[in-house]
């Protein structure tokens, strides 16, 4: 299949790909104009946007809020701004990085770059809203989806579509990270989501000169989430940029093996922007912002440039890594819950033959003997399913049939079952029976697994393992049946497990992360349990490649202490 390189480099327009351009220079922009009126020359231009929009700062530049129209879905959020033309094209942007990167005044600067807004404009438009949130609405921060319509024309021949992300590596935690995955997912698989993308922009301070543990884990949060039909749209944007060329960040990328697209000496595709739009022009830095104001431009001109030239991505591979990644927690999570159950029910079948051995001729001169046992048995145990908006929750998705959580914890806020992705063509992949979709609950409970102490006579562990009344050898037999059965169902989610993270190999941009390795140690401990030297040598290769990368060590050494804090 021809590259996406290839294509690139077939149409009429030159190669994308050349060499980076050289330092930015000063262009000297047209004089601030003020109206007769008092009016500013933007105010004026934009009167008919800013008599719809609110004032949050007088000065210069004024600053004002646009008043988009916002959708809620559970809790994804979309805002658009002016109204969809199917005649025109549009250009999807993602955006990832960590908190403070500048990722929300970068795109307020590219919906006023969009706009058409200019320094002697003298205004200023922001998207993002800056909202203060509370502990509950802290937990539904979420992926928000901006469209900016109706400015094909101005700067740009498309509309624009921005996918922002919460920041990586705050004071959230590790979960909050991993929750990010399943809200794109929301996104992808939506049918009025997001289906394609033209370009996934890594947000970086130019500040980051060096590798440390924090940049290293949040590289592998990000590009973990991607299929590798993604890499060539992956580029760096460079924020708080003095317009010269960051080596230091760009060698921090190389370090990191970040893969992502590719000037021609094989040095990372990156744009530069400084974030200094909005700040007030008092006199005398006034011409230091003039000259952040033009270099922002050049680098916002260079990147839509490189967004009007590649083609889009659809998310096909991407959506099957991220389903992967959380079929793998969850089956990962039920083969525990199974082991567990597995263990205490062999207990409580060793305890019920060594009473039986014990006493075997007792029993058979008095059918009413009792014996005491560990009794295994399932209870519902009531969890928070978080704020709800009509019948979107964030809950648990459960068997009723085989008694088992299915999805839990992490199931994303769906409506049903059957919009769940432990779901696949309409059976879970996740319980003992693969059970059909039918047969599972969304609630605000889970199974947990509990022992009590009980006693038995002869007859109720007779009732319970045979149908009719036989010799103890009988019953013996037949207790050793379900200790094999039980062990044949744990082998059964071990493959299963195994086969999610081969399959990981295969499509995913990044397989050896930090998502992937936790599961590694358990997997290989249960292979050999199990005897499979095929599985546990793939297996223990993976582990191996990836505790031999220092890159690696430092993001994992940066998520146990995240962890150490936390406890």
């Amino acid at each position: 299949m021809e590259s996406t390189k290839q294509k690139r480099n077939s149409m009429e327009y030159p190669p994308l790909f050349t060499d980076p351009p050289p330092e930015y220079t000063t262009e000297t922009p047209t004089p601030d104009v003020t109206m007769a009126t008092g009016k500013t020359k933007g105010s004026v231009k934009y009167e008919d946007i800013i008599l719809k929009s609110l004032l949050v700062r007088s000065g210069s530049p004024a600053v004002y809020q646009l008043r988009s129209k916002k959708e809620e879905i559970g809790s994804l959020r979309r805002m658009t701004l002016g109204e969809k033309d199917l005649n025109k094209s549009n250009r999807t942007i993602l955006l990832v990085g960590e908190t403070g990167a500048g990722k929300s005044t970068l795109i307020n600067t590219l919906v006023n770059y969009t706009m058409g807004v200019k320094w002697e404009d003298d205004v200023w438009f922001q998207i993002v809203e800056d909202e203060k949130r509370n502990q509950s609405e802290s937990q539904t921060s979420d992926v928000i989806v901006y469209q900016i319509f109706e400015f094909e024309g101005k700067t740009l021949p498309y509309s624009l579509t921005i996918i922002d992300t919460p920041g990586y590596g705050d004071t959230g935690g590790i979960e909050r990270d991993a929750k990010v995955s399943e809200r794109l997912l929301d996104w992808f698989r939506s049918d009025d989501g997001v289906h394609e993308v033209n370009a996934v922009g890594l947000v970086l301070k130019a500040a980051e000169n060096r590798l440390d543990d924090r940049l290293m884990y949040i590289f592998d949060s990000v590009v973990s989430l991607f299929g590798k039909d993604m890499e060539e749209n992956i580029v760096a944007l460079i924020t708080h940029s003095s317009g010269q060329t960051p080596t230091y960040t760009l060698k921090a990328l190389e370090d990191a093996n970040i893969k992502c697209a590719k000037y021609e000496k094989n040095q990372p595709v990156h744009f530069l922007f400084d974030n200094m739009q909005q700040v007030e022009r008092t006199e005398d830095p006034e011409e230091y912002l003039q000259h952040a104001f033009t270099k922002t431009t050049k680098g916002l001109k260079k990147f839509t440039d490189f967004l009007e030239k590649t083609g889009p991505q659809q998310l096909k591979t991407t959506v099957e890594v991220l389903k992967s990644r959380i079929r793998l927690t969850a089956c990962i999570q039920n083969l525990k819950e199974r082991i567990q159950l597995t263990e205490l029910k062999q207990t409580e079948i060793q305890q019920t033959q060594e009473a039986l051995k014990e006493h075997e001729e007792e029993m058979k001169n008095d059918e009413k003997f009792t014996i005491e046992v560990d009794e295994v048995y399932k209870d519902k145990q009531t969890i928070s399913a978080g704020r709800r908006w009509v019948f979107f929750y964030e809950g648990a998705v459960c068997c009723t049939v085989c008694e088992e959580n299915c999805h839990y914890p992490g199931c994303t806020m769906v409506r049903s079952p059957e919009s769940c992705e432990v779901m696949k063509d309409g059976r879970c992949t996740s319980c003992t029976r693969k059970c059909p979709v039918s047969d599972h609950v969304k609630e605000d409970w889970i199974y947990v697994t509990k022992t009590r102490k009980v006693k038995k006579t002869l007859q109720d562990v007779k009732k319970k393992y045979e149908k009719e009344k036989s010799e103890c050898e009988r019953l013996l037999k037949n207790l050793k049946k379900e200790m094999k059965e039980l062990e044949k169902e744990r082998d059964q989610m071990l493959d299963e497990s195994s086969q999610h993270i081969f399959k990981l190999q295969q499509i995913a941009l990044k397989v050896d992360s930090l998502s992937t390795l936790v599961h590694l140690d358990f997997l290989i401990e249960k292979m050999k349990d199990k005897g499979d030297k095929e599985k546990i040598q793939k297996l223990e290769e993976m582990k191996r490649r990836v505790e031999g990368d220092k890159r690696f060590k430092a993001a994992l050494h940066y998520c146990y202490n995240k962890l150490k804090s936390l406890w």
